[in-house]
């Protein structure tokens, strides 16, 4: 079995797929980011998660990392070296060179970006926008020639109302939702309001421009967790694929062995 690994700013996600070289995801996970925690704990972790999933260690053969937060990247590499006794393929630098795409700023985009890029161009064969809800709102530019043209990036949901609700005296911390009305008519309608559709505003119009600067046919996917929770608001997106990070890394598996 093969198991990957994204390390991102708020959550940690796996996924489980049946083969070595892929196969069918099997299973999901998504646990808190916690940047101090040591190997030890996230050996217990995972292993208690892959134990609650009715799988033993002993069947992942083969993992693949993915991390956006150096302080955790030796832990997390030490913890599948611990539980699985091999070391992880990692993403980075080292192995962009195997992969369909030509990558502008290497040693600035991230690797989950560089995985959502992947995933897009095996799965639609040509141009693609990535809007990514992570702790980041992030839109991954593929083109017509597998090359990343390029990438924006916004703060994300999450990150916005957690800033209202830190910075303003008066503003509480509120569940993402979309409210009844775009018209709010208490404190925690109007911040969902003003966050949620405000956003999808911001996606259609960034979506919308870069498709010009694109030119002929670009697909869209939404992906990230709160994916799920704009998709049905808007008619921007060709395909909802809250997993397409995870495939990105299965994806990656395929040109390591190369």
């Amino acid at each position: 079995m093969l198991l990957v690994i994204d390390v991102g700013n708020t959550n940690i996600c796996g996924g489980i797929y049946e083969d070595a070289r892929g196969g069918s995801l099997a299973h999901t996970f998504r646990i808190h980011t916690v940047p101090k925690k040591t190997e030890d704990e996230y050996s217990t972790i995972i292993k208690s998660i892959l134990l609650d999933r009715g799988i033993a260690p002993s069947y992942i053969s083969e993992t693949v990392l993915s991390s956006v937060v150096p302080s955790l990247t030796e832990p997390m590499i030490m913890m599948c070296e611990r539980l699985f006794g091999a070391s992880p393929i990692v993403l980075g630098l080292e192995l962009y060179g195997k992969l369909p795409l030509s990558i502008p700023s290497p040693h600035e985009i991230g690797s989950d970006l560089v995985a959502d890029a992947l995933a897009a161009w095996r799965k639609t064969g040509g141009a693609s926008i990535v809007v990514d809800y992570g702790t980041a709102l992030t839109f991954t530019c593929v083109g017509h020639e597998s090359n990343i043209l390029g990438v924006a990036i916004a703060p994300g949901l999450g990150t916005a109302v957690n800033a209202l609700s830190r910075d303003t005296a008066q503003l509480p911390f509120v569940q993402l939702a979309a409210p009844a009305s775009v018209i709010g008519t208490n404190t925690i309608m109007s911040i969902q309001s003003g966050v949620i559709h405000g956003y999808i505003g911001l996606v259609e119009h960034m979506v919308e421009r870069m498709k010009e600067q694109i030119g002929g046919e670009v697909k869209v996917i939404a992906t990230g967790g709160l994916s799920r929770t704009i998709a049905g608001l808007t008619e921007i997106f060709d395909t909802v694929d809250p997993d397409l990070t995870l495939d990105g890394l299965a994806f990656v598996a395929e040109y390591a062995a190369d």
